[in-house]
């Protein structure tokens, strides 16, 4: 994509399901070993992180959330710690520990 004055940028990576929000690409971006690190995920992976950052109901959550992928990246994660994986997925089945947060925040189990 071309820019005003001749610049060219790179698409943005997203994920499987999900894609980026602005606020979580200007984190990203802001810091280049973290674009690369980004880059270098798989689309799995992205698809985890942008998942996590969008399941947060509160801006202070979602901005520490945004402010921890930059820093998991950091330290070489490839998924957010401590997150059961998106539940958006149709891929494949829902698994033991996604049932878990489905049955928690709707009252019942996915069909």
């Amino acid at each position: 994509m071309s820019l005003p004055g001749g610049l060219v940028t790179k698409d943005f990576l997203h994920g499987t399901v999900h894609e980026a929000s602005e606020d979580l690409q200007a984190a990203v971006r802001s810091n280049p070993k973290v674009l690369a690190l980004w880059e270098n995920l798989t689309p799995l992976g992205r698809n985890e992180f942008i998942c996590w950052v969008d399941d947060a109901k509160q801006a202070r959550t979602r901005q520490r959330r945004i402010e921890r992928t930059c820093d998991e990246l950091l330290a070489g994660r490839k998924r957010p710690c401590c997150w059961a994986g998106c539940i958006h997925r149709t891929d494949k089945k829902p698994g033991r520990w996604q049932q878990a947060v489905l049955v928690d925040k709707q009252g019942k189990s996915r069909p």
